[in-house]
């Protein structure tokens, strides 16, 4: 797990791309540089990060480069993340999101998206997280497409379907993320996009474990009695294993409630489906598939009101009450995968960026995937180790920095103490309601104290 002196920009950017080949020592050089810069300011354009005119178009030669692509800038990264696991429980936690330049761009390269006049990449990402200390870790694997403009054609479900389709990309990630050690548990938590028969055979070939929300309530499952049943309705009368309570956030639709929900659970057979399997599944010879069901459903939810229900496929034991509430408690991490997409655009702008054609952008967006896991790691690194020395964590110069040139008031004494002191930079009150800072202001805070570092160290050398 990442420290603070190691989120350092000099430091870090060495780290995660100092081994990356590139085809030239000196283009692995040049990337490094770069990271360092984008790490210092990371909302800002490649001219703003690089400042300088040589530096800027330094950058812009080497993600001209063909050997400079997305896999080769992520892949150093993806072995990093995965050769530190020691044994112990990992949640994989993967999700889609789109990547949006705008409405009808003109760059070469670029895909059509969900909304059919837009257009960019489709990038799917497995995010790595500590299980027992909900730690973000790194990435897995990640794989970035574009989807084809032009006329939408269905493709015809037959028995082998060996023509790929984007659903796909769930089983080919999954298949990357390996563990490198002994004693190393991976669960793949994963929403309902998930769910389709290709990504248990995937994942019962491989050994790993898994969480899946469910999508298909009306799929067909096999009993212990051998009965084929509607999974929906099979839940509704599974054995009861207890109840509690979950709060539920307001939206436009309803007002915040807490809402009481039973826990069910059972066992079933997942059968291949008899047209629309991939080749993959006939390849390995995958007929069925052992899942356990866990069912959380809201009881007597309020009128006009949608009732909170969750069914999830999962690997993991449901022999007590106790063993669903980790199933439960395990999906419940999903929405990291979510922040890590926030950050992705919310933080680092990513769908800003203004380079000519796809594969220019490419490289880039490889990058900032790994900035963006630096700015998780900076919001986890106090809910680690709060009350741990500073000085063994924050690097000196930071320290000092805070409590002498920008005289923040409170000594700095604990790791939670500077990074409140850091998030005060970037807009945190630090009031007893607005609880920990998150990675937002703590990376704004970040922002103002590079700056402010880069002052420090001018005046020093000036002063002899």
């Amino acid at each position: 797990m990442a420290t603070l002196k190691e989120l350092e920009p000099e430091l870090w950017s060495k780290m995660q791309f100092g081994t990356c080949e590139l085809g030239d020592r000196r283009r692995t050089q040049r990337l490094v540089r770069y990271a360092r810069q984008m790490a210092e300011k990371p909302d800002a354009s490649t001219p703003q990060q690089t400042e300088v005119w040589g530096d800027c178009k330094a950058a812009y030669r080497l993600f001209d480069r063909p050997e400079v692509t997305f896999e080769a800038v992520t892949a150093a990264h993806y072995e990093r993340t995965l050769s530190g696991l020691s044994p112990g429980k990992y949640f994989v936690i993967s999700d889609t999101t789109e990547l949006d330049y705008g409405y009808k761009s003109q760059r070469e390269g670029l895909g059509r998206l969900g909304a059919r006049h837009r257009r960019g990449f489709f990038l799917h990402s497995a995010v790595v997280v500590d299980a027992h200390t909900r730690q973000v870790l790194g990435l897995g694997a990640q794989e970035i497409w574009a989807r084809p403009i032009g006329k939408v054609t269905r493709v015809r479900r037959v028995a082998c379907r060996k023509r790929p389709t984007e659903s796909d990309v769930w089983g080919r990630v999954m298949d990357r993320v390996q563990c490198r050690g002994a004693g190393v548990q991976l669960v793949h938590v994963c929403d309902r996009g998930a769910d389709n028969f290709d990504v248990f055979a995937h994942l019962k070939v491989k050994g790993d474990s898994w969480v899946l929300r469910a999508a298909q309530l009306t799929r067909k499952v096999r009993t212990a009695d051998g009965i084929f049943v509607k999974l929906g309705a099979l839940m509704d009368t599974a054995p009861l294993q207890g109840a509690y309570r979950v709060y539920v956030s307001a939206n436009r639709n309803q007002a915040a409630r807490w809402a009481t929900v039973e826990v069910r659970a059972i066992s079933v057979t997942l059968v291949r489906p008899r047209e629309g399997s991939t080749a993959f599944v006939f390849d390995h010879d995958i007929r069925e598939v052992a899942s356990n069901v866990v069912q959380v459903r809201e009881i007597d939810p309020p009128k006009h009101s949608k009732p909170v229900r969750w069914l999830l496929y999962t690997s993991e034991s449901i022999s007590t009450y106790a063993a669903c509430l980790e199933v439960v408690e395990s999906y419940e991490q999903r929405p990291i995968v979510e922040a890590y997409h926030q950050c992705l655009k919310t933080g680092l702008q990513i769908e800003s960026r203004q380079y000519e054609s796809a594969d220019h952008l490419r490289p880039v967006i490889g990058m900032i995937c790994v900035q963006a896991i630096r700015l998780l790691q900076l919001r986890d690194v106090a809910r680690r180790a709060p009350d741990a020395p500073a000085g063994t964590l924050v690097p000196s110069e930071w320290l000092e920095i805070i409590g002498k040139v920008l005289r923040r008031p409170r000594p700095l004494n604990t790791v939670r103490d500077f990074l409140r002191a850091l998030a005060s930079l970037g807009g945190f009150l630090g009031r007893k309601s607005d609880g920990e800072p998150g990675w937002r202001t703590i990376w704004r805070g970040l922002d103002t104290l590079l700056t402010a570092s880069r002052g420090y160290r001018a005046a020093r050398k000036e002063c002899g």
